[in-house]
């Protein structure tokens, strides 16, 4: 990876992904005997968003409800796992999304703190556990309204999204622009 000479390049924004149905589509998952996913496609333009913000210097993270295993494997057969700083998952950390465990856990993994919370964003699909936690944590939430498999309407506050996108593509503009507005926040 090239390090970056001049601040004005960094990227001060985090991107915390899950993978079903934000980068992986969960409708092409084949799974073996143990259930772990052994291949998957990818959402259309979800690899373009990865490669792109990696590219730009953001530092990615999957945060996701699974096991280690079938994420391997579909990020390794899709060409992206090695675009991910640090990878979350719930067969590691015992808990679901929303836990507050899991958000913890990728704070950590990234060396940051407490006052980096304002600099991170938690993209997902699933109000329940990807939004809801981000928002309970005071992350930002970013709703990726893709898929028809989980509900689309907030039953509580905390499910309400900051922000929502309908493509994974939507994501890079989305990701600078707030990234835009850190700039102007923080000198």
């Amino acid at each position: 990876m090239v390090q970056k000479l001049n601040n004005e390049s960094e990227k001060k924004l985090i991107v915390f992904l899950d993978v079903g149905d934000t980068i992986v589509d969960e409708g092409t998952e084949i799974r073996d005997d143990q259930e772990v996913v052994i291949k998957a496609d990818l959402i259309p333009g979800a690899d373009t968003m990865v490669k792109t913000l990696a590219e730009r210097g953001y530092t990615l993270a999957v945060v996701a409800d699974g096991l280690a295993q079938s994420f391997k494997n579909t990020l390794t057969q899709n060409g992206l796992y090695d675009y991910f700083t640090a990878m979350i998952y719930s067969e590691n950390i015992k808990e679901l999304k929303p836990s507050p465990r899991m958000f913890k856990a990728a704070i950590g993994a990234l060396d940051l703190c407490e006052k980096d919370i304002p600099r991170i964003i938690m993209v997902g699909n699933n109000l329940r556990r990807d939004i809801a936690g981000a928002n309970r944590m005071g992350i930002t939430s970013v709703y990726l309204d893709w898929t028809t498999r989980y509900p689309k309407e907030a039953r509580d506050k905390d499910e309400v999204p900051d922000y929502t996108i309908s493509q994974p593509v939507d994501l890079i503009d989305l990701v600078e622009e707030i990234n835009q507005l850190l700039d102007v926040k923080t000198p």
